[in-house]
């Protein structure tokens, strides 16, 4: 009896473990054949250090301002590389800490009755655990990460700051160390929102580098913290684009560019692309969280896979078009169609990211996105509400409301 091709396919499966090993390094290859064609950068386990940077004696000083999972992923990344680049960065990474008690699990593998039996610091518990274990919990930091929670000091010595933070607290933030920073820092806006007021709308990267009188750009893309911070496969864009009368850095230290960025930020798990266009970087990883939560109403009710793609082309439209209209100066339409923090991010957000879920929840539990976001994520704050609220206050104020038909639908939901 000739043999059927499931017999095939089973009597192939239990060859010998050559023929397995074998399959396995073939899968292996052409995952990594798969990443190199879906990342702008080269596969490698190390960035090449800038040559210029070889020449300079003084080491850049790094600083993430912010601890949520997003803050702590990229404080693991900069920390790693700040480790493993020491001709460019001083190894010792600061990461600044919203102070408060926290009361270690008796389920911890690093529980010790005598020191864990009461709350402690959560800066305490970082630095002695080397873990965020309130809000990135299970993820080992590196050792040269150190948690703070004095701003001032935070930020006093830094020449590139990474701004981490829910965009409702950037102000206060940017109060409280005004005339701390140094003159010649630079920084990178994480931010994932727009400054309104009724002056208009600006970027958070614009409002911080006004507020302190230093540069700053930005960074986002299709990056769930708990992933990146996994060390699964992700890509991400960076936009840096310095202009105007800035303090030059003394000249034992190089200035930052797109290379120094790049060894900044690359790992072999988490691809930088670095661009000049800001208001598209910035915008994308705005504006998506609008249309996430849209995405999350349709899932909620049920409308299946074909609403929801609906809602991501028009979305993805609504947010080149808003770029374009209201940032034409600098804004590039490919940005929002070929880089991670367009088109990459809106589909993650769309199905995997806070905005959709509680968006989904609300919608399931018949209950406020308020009251969702406070029963699930752990006191963090959504972005994507109080986007839609002053994204619609601008459109109201100009009368164009119409001209983003979804957007205003999220508003009014």
């Amino acid at each position: 009896m000739p043999h059927s091709p499931a017999l095939k396919l089973i009597a192939a499966a239990a060859r010998s473990s050559s023929a397995s090993a074998s399959a396995t390094a073939t899968a292996t290859r052409r995952l990594a054949l798969l990443q190199g064609n879906l990342s702008f950068a080269p596969i490698s386990t190390t960035t090449k250090t800038p040559a210029a940077a070889m020449t300079y004696t003084q080491k850049h000083k790094i600083t993430v301002i912010g601890s949520g999972n997003w803050g702590s992923a990229i404080a693991k990344i900069v920390g790693e590389n700040a480790r493993d680049h020491p001709e460019i960065f001083d190894p010792k990474v600061l990461m600044w800490v919203f102070e408060e008690e926290y009361q270690l699990s008796k389920d911890h593998p690093k529980y010790d009755e005598s020191k864990h039996a009461s709350p402690q610091k959560l800066t305490t518990l970082v630095n002695s655990l080397h873990e965020n274990v309130k809000y990135l919990p299970n993820i080992a930091l590196p050792e040269n990460v150190v948690a703070t929670p004095d701003i001032k000091d935070a930020v006093s010595e830094a020449t590139i700051l990474i701004f981490n933070v829910p965009h409702q607290f950037v102000g206060n933030i940017c109060k409280q160390i005004d005339g701390a920073c140094l003159p010649y820092a630079r920084a990178v806006s994480c931010i994932k929102g727009v400054d309104v007021s009724a002056e208009g709308i600006s970027l958070f990267s614009d409002y911080i580098g006004k507020k302190l009188g230093i540069y700053c750009g930005a960074l986002s893309g299709a990056n769930i913290a708990t992933e990146v911070a996994l060390e699964k496969f992700s890509e991400t864009t960076v936009a840096y684009n310095p202009s105007g009368n800035l303090t030059p850095p003394p000249e034992e230290l190089a200035p930052v560019d797109h290379s120094i960025l790049k060894s900044l930020f690359h790992r072999p798990y988490f691809h930088v692309s670095v661009v000049h266009d800001v208001a598209g970087v910035s915008l994308g990883g705005a504006l998506k969280n609008i249309v996430a939560l849209a995405a999350g109403f349709v899932d909620g009710l049920g409308w299946g896979d074909n609403a929801k793609a609906a809602i991501m082309r028009v979305g993805l439209l609504e947010m080149r078009k808003f770029g374009m209209n209201f940032f034409s100066d600098s804004c590039k339409s490919e940005t929002f169609t070929e880089e991670s923090c367009g088109v990459a991010d809106l589909i993650t957000s769309c199905n995997g990211g806070r905005n959709h879920k509680c968006a989904k929840l609300s919608v399931q539990q018949g209950k406020s996105i308020e009251e969702i976001e406070k029963e699930v994520l752990n006191g963090q704050k959504l972005q994507g509400t109080s986007t839609a609220v002053e994204v619609n206050q601008f459109l109201k104020q100009r009368g164009m409301e119409k001209d983003y038909p979804l957007f205003t639908a999220v508003y009014r939901e």
